[in-house]
């Protein structure tokens, strides 16, 4: 069905993230789960494929692409049976690392957000203490000014990859006696000297690394201070529309996932004679869940759109999250109940669904806090105000047509001209030492060309203008930036340096010639 939010660029990487996932991830979530942490080099990965810099800059790494490039990031990383997965990069790109971006200086954003975006760095969004949560006002975290450092004292709780991680987006007090005007937000390195991290024992979310942090006068540079001092709870104000807005999606894209897996359960479980989606209880109970699951993702997209355009919508975001994570628990409710006993064990993933699902409705504001903001919003009339800030990352919205393509600017990158004799040399050598493809793909540079034909158990390079499959337009220099290694051919696809026409499975199958 044609999408009015995605246009077939967006469903040409939605592919390619799915190959990704299914290559390096899927086969890995039962190991991490049982040892309870994700691999670094996961994140390295991520970050060599352009995937933690979707909205960024080019100038940090950054592809500069629309924000429903992010949303079909979160959705498909929300559909690989592991809410811990899920969580550890939902919180480095899109809850942590954006304040890098928003509030940091540049000298911040060359040291932390550049590692981020390349995946070199694990970023955490340290916020809850014990005793505060959603009541952020009452943080007791403080980060005393000495000379050219903040010595910083107190504890943090329930920090996603507060343990292996590397960057600790910190909310202290330098003002204790102001409330919420005396917060302030500093980048901490984890493994700065007096912070030390227990790694605490969860009912869900194993693959990821939750952690209790404490801080022992630790000394942080005044140059990791995030914007102005004391301006700290109203950036995280501003932060909690986007925050809120993935936890929504994460709650649609796991119940999606969740019902396609208890569908293909039922089709195959018998009783009585007959499949199990053959009795009109389950039946019913099953398009139940499936208009509310529709009905609510597109409310979501709805709001995804609006925060695409700039708008504050704190309401909509508030409501999106409410009824995207109680939707999530539950769907997990229910579709555990089609799996009988056996989705009472942990060989199926439906219990592992069923226990991550239940921190949704809590992390990010509780339901409670949703419910209280929007009656604040629709009964007593109360509104809330974006704080004059710049705005964090690229809004460009899309609506499937051109006017909703990513960015087209001129990178920074380095790159090497190469003749295109030379360029054809090279490509033919890699080519016929690689799978045949299967098709015929034409790299169109303009005057000239390159076709690979691997349609007859090999793949012939040739120059001629003959019949493709599918066409890349792209130019020489950046098409020999790709083949140096300079420019990741997926981040060259989201930011149009290439330009796919006609069968766009065959131009995912250029990655591999790269390798």
């Amino acid at each position: 069905m044609k999408n009015y939010y995605f246009n077939e660029d967006h469903e040409l990487f939605r592919q390619g993230l799915k190959d990704f996932l299914n290559k390096e991830v899927v086969p890995n979530i039962e190991k991490w789960e049982e040892e309870q942490r994700i691999p670094k080099e996961i994140f390295k990965k991520f970050g060599d494929m352009g995937y933690l810099g979707l909205n960024y800059p080019e100038k940090y790494g950054g592809i500069d692409a629309d924000f429903f490039y992010a949303v079909v990031f979160t959705e498909e990383i929300s559909k690989v049976f592991s809410g811990g997965f899920m969580a550890a990069f939902a919180v480095q790109q899109f809850m942590s690392s954006p304040y890098l971006m928003k509030h940091g200086s540049d000298f911040i954003k060359e040291k932390y957000l550049t590692k981020a975006i390349s995946g070199d760095a694990i970023c955490s969004i340290a916020i809850t203490e014990p005793n505060a949560g959603s009541d952020v006002a009452n943080i007791r975290t403080t980060a005393v000014r000495d000379g050219d450092y903040y010595i910083v004292n107190g504890s943090k709780t329930f920090i996603t990859s507060g343990v292996y991680g590397d960057v600790l987006i910190t909310v202290v007090k330098t003002n204790p006696n102001e409330g919420f005007n005396g917060i302030s937000l500093l980048v901490i390195d984890r493994n700065a000297e007096g912070v030390s991290a227990t790694k605490l024992k969860k009912l869900g979310w194993h693959a990821s690394d939750t952690a209790e942090l404490s801080f022992d006068n630790v000394k942080v540079p005044v140059e990791n201070l995030l914007g102005e001092e004391n301006h700290g709870f109203f950036y995280l104000m501003d932060g909690l529309q986007l925050e809120r807005l993935v936890g929504a999606i994460g709650g649609y894209a796991g119940s999606e996932a969740a019902l396609d897996y208890s569908l293909q359960y039922m089709s195959e479980r018998e009783a009585f004679g007959r499949p199990i989606n053959k009795f009109q209880v389950l039946r019913h109970r099953v398009a139940q869940m499936a208009s509310e699951i529709e009905s609510i993702k597109y409310f979501v997209y709805h709001c995804c759109r609006l925060h695409a355009e700039g708008e504050y919508v704190v309401k909509e975001c508030s409501m999106a999250k409410l009824l995207g994570t109680e939707l999530s628990d539950k769907v997990m409710y229910q579709c555990l109940q089609f799996f009988g006993g056996y989705g009472y064990m942990e060989e199926y993933k439906m219990a592992r669904m069923f226990r991550d699902s239940r921190i949704g409705t809590i992390g990010g504001g509780t339901s409670e806090i949703m419910r209280e903001i929007i009656a604040k919003m629709v009964i007593d009339d109360k509104s809330y105000q974006k704080s004059t800030q710049t705005p964090i990352i690229n809004t460009k919205a899309t609506n499937g047509s051109a006017n909703g393509s990513m960015n087209n600017k001129t990178n920074n990158q380095k790159t090497t001209t190469m003749s295109y004799e030379s360029t054809f040399n090279t490509m033919k050598e890699k080519a016929e030492s690689a799978q045949p493809l299967g098709s015929v793909l034409k790299l169109n540079f303009g005057e000239n060309r390159i076709v690979i034909d691997g349609t007859n158990g090999a793949n012939n390079v040739t120059g001629d203008d003959i019949d493709a499959n599918c066409t890349v337009d792209v130019s020489l220099d950046d098409f020999t930036s790709m083949l140096n290694g300079d420019l990741n051919p997926m981040g060259a696809f989201m930011s149009g340096k290439m330009k796919v026409k006609g069968d766009t499975g065959v131009a995912l199958k250029l990655q591999t010639l790269f390798s």
